[in-house]
Parts: structure tokens; C-alpha cells; sequence
């Protein structure tokens, strides 16, 4: 599945990625295999070469990976068909590491704590009601360690950036975002030119 990966990305049969990759496992390097190999591989380059050996090794350390999520979540007894087909069909590890983020193992987040304090049903009346006045949607959610409205409030808010950081598919769209359209900027602090 690896070779016909790369061969499709680079344009080349299957089976001259095939035998690149096992003259590489052999300890052949790219430039002995270019120059020496050629008519073993079908003429590939170094170029060729070079992206089959980076890709095989990012592949295969995205298989492996794909396997260890699927396990850690089949552990924890979350992993349904669809989350499979997503987590099997993914083509970077960023999208995997994505869709892994709600399955992970991490602290107690403030999210979490509003959650458990039932902030969760003021989140949808927000959502659902945005022309109503939020403190007073709020004054119906009072409880331990959310007694004022402020608290509720900033409850409700810690649960929905929680959702957002944890959406697979809204992640992978602001990275996409951020990398295309993005740009960063940088000053000398005053007093700090030298």
C-alpha cells in the first residue's frame, strides 16, 4: 500500500518504488542507487529517490501510529465504525493527531469542571437564544464554585472553546487557514534595540 502511495505521488510504477525501498533497507544510499542502480529502478533520480525514502518513512510512521490510536481507543471502548473509517483513511498526522485529541488522556480542564457542575445546558440556551440577555440565562445555573453570573458565564465560555479544541474537522480547517492566509510579525522591544 506504501509503494503504490508514493509511486501515485510521484508519478512512477509501484514496483520501481518497491525495489528503491528495498535497496535503501539494505543500506544502499540515494546517491550509490542513482548513479549505480538505475537500470534496477527504471531510472530513477536522486529527487525520486529522495522523496520515496522521506515518504516511506513518514508513511510508516503514520501506519503505526493509526494503529496505536485505534487501540488506545478501542480501550477505552469509543471507537465506532465511523471514528475507524476516519482514523484508516487519514492521509497526515496532523488530521490523525486531530481526531485522537478527544480520546486522549489529559487533566481536569476548567471545561471539564464546568461540566461537571451542570454549565453545560446554560452553553445550548446561549447558543440557542443569542438575542437573550446572557447574565440573566445565567442566574438559572447558579451553583458551587459558579455563584455569580460572571462565573456561569465564563463557565459556559471554557466549555465552548473546549468543543472547539476538540473538533477535528474546525482544527484542521484553521490550521489550513493560518497556513495559507497567515502572516506573523515581529518588533524590537523599546529599550532593547542593542
Amino acid at each position: 500500500m506504501i509503494e503504490a502511495t508514493i509511486a501515485q505521488e510521484i508519478g512512477v510504477r509501484p514496483d520501481q518504488v518497491e525495489t528503491a525501498l528495498k535497496l535503501l533497507a539494505e543500506g544502499n544510499t540515494v546517491p550509490f542507487i542513482a548513479r549505480y542502480r538505475k537500470e534496477v529502478t527504471g531510472g530513477l533520480d536522486d529527487t525520486q529517490l529522495r522523496t520515496i525514502e522521506t515518504r516511506a518513512t513518514y508513511l510508516q510512521e503514520l501506519e503505526d501510529r493509526k494503529q496505536a490510536i485505534l487501540e488506545a481507543i478501542e480501550e477505552q471502548g469509543k471507537l465506532d465504525d465511523d471514528l475507524r473509517r476516519d482514523i484508516l483513511e487519514c492521509d497526515t498526522k496532523a488530521r490523525l493527531e486531530d481526531l485522537y485529541l478527544p480520546y486522549k488522556k489529559r487533566r481536569k480542564t476548567k471545561a471539564d469542571i464546568a461540566r461537571e457542575a451542570g454549565l453545560e445546558p446554560l452553553l445550548e440556551e446561549l447558543i440557542a437564544n443569542p438575542a437573550a440577555d446572557p447574565s440573566e440565562l445565567a442566574k438559572g445555573y447558579l451553583t458551587e464554585g459558579f455563584e455569580d453570573e460572571k462565573k456561569a458565564l465564563d463557565g459556559a465560555r471554557a466549555i465552548i472553546v473546549d468543543r472547539c479544541a476538540l473538533d477535528a474537522d474546525l482544527v484542521g480547517k484553521v490550521r489550513e487557514e493560518m497556513f495559507s492566509t497567515g502572516t506573523m510579525q515581529a518588533s524590537v522591544v523599546a529599550g532593547k534595540e542593542t
